[in-house]
């Protein structure tokens, strides 16, 4: 198959383009540069030109809690116009296959975990991470409606889990949890000190390594007539943010000391996404913790040597 990949650049879109599948397909990873998606005449013209079989929708501004909460407008208005501008003028030229990827973010702060894809917009969403969660519903429904309005389209969202791994961004102002938190202990272990813990600690999250995702889009592409309209990929397991605090330590070796900063937000309390679709759809993640957060800290570790 021809694949268009947006956001090849970021961690999600690199993981695909390291997957061993890519080399059963034609796979077209432009840079920003070659398709701005903020640019709806440029994108137009890319996909006349290219016409993809399929395209895998994975660019997007994201970052962490920090990032989030000081800069809600561009969280909301780049990934609306970007989800907006593709998914639409893809519909145009008569593409017919488009995976959209979304997140867990999109679920309601207070819904019941584990998450069921049916819970969206069925309650308040986390003040945090607001801004970004509009404008991945907005997407999400703009498939939904296309769909609904001819049948012969097949406009999917996937919901993945939160994600680390190989490629992710460690920079404090950008990174989520895990790198962020690689980050900080690497230091710390090197030049001494306690590290301080965001909130209690006891916040529960779910973390999938990025590698799985990309096993799962690829398992996705050869299924995806069969792949329900909105789907949840994660691992159906979470942890307290004070365990993935330990594990990382014991990945990076770091002996210190954790304090914890209780005027820090923590966001949700909990978000646990419901695998029972995934499950019936026939996949399952690979990767476990400890091996996904070796992998992670081997990445970081070379990105400091080179």
């Amino acid at each position: 198959m021809k694949i268009l990949l947006t956001g090849a650049g970021g961690m999600v879109g690199r993981n695909i383009l390291e997957h061993n599948a890519c080399s059963s397909h034609h796979i077209l990873s432009p840079s920003s540069s070659e398709l701005n998606l903020l640019d709806n005449v440029k994108v137009q013209q890319y996909l006349k030109k290219n016409n993809p079989d399929i395209i895998i929708h994975a660019a997007g501004f994201v970052g962490g809690i920090q990032s989030n909460i000081a800069h809600p407008v561009r969280y909301l208005i780049d990934n609306i116009q970007m989800g907006f501008n593709i998914v639409n003028l893809a519909k145009e030229v008569g593409i017919k296959k488009f995976m959209n990827l979304g997140t867990s973010c999109i679920y309601p702060r207070n819904g019941q975990n584990p998450l069921t894809e049916d819970l969206i917009l069925k309650g308040e969403l986390e003040p945090t991470n607001e801004a970004y969660a509009i404008a991945k519903i907005a997407v999400l429904r703009l498939c939904e409606f296309i769909v609904r309005e001819n049948s012969t389209y097949h406009y999917k969202t996937v919901i993945p889990c939160n994600l680390y791994g190989r490629f992710d961004d460690f920079t404090p102002e950008h990174s989520h949890m895990i790198p962020g938190v690689i980050k900080k202990i690497s230091n710390a272990k090197e030049e001494g000190g306690d590290i301080d813990v965001w909130g209690d600690g006891h916040a529960r999250r779910e973390f999938m390594y990025a590698g799985d995702l990309a096993d799962f889009i690829f398992y996705a592409i050869r299924k995806f007539e069969d792949m329900p309209q909105n789907l949840n990929v994660g691992l159906g397991v979470d942890h307290s943010i004070n365990h993935y605090y330990d594990e990382i330590a014991k990945v990076v070796g770091f002996e210190g000391k954790f304090k914890h900063d209780l005027s820090k937000p923590t966001g949700m309390s909990q978000k646990l996404i419901s695998i029972e679709k995934l499950k019936k759809f026939g996949w399952g993640y690979k990767t476990q913790l400890k091996e996904g957060l070796s992998k992670t800290y081997e990445f970081y570790q070379n990105q400091l040597n080179k």
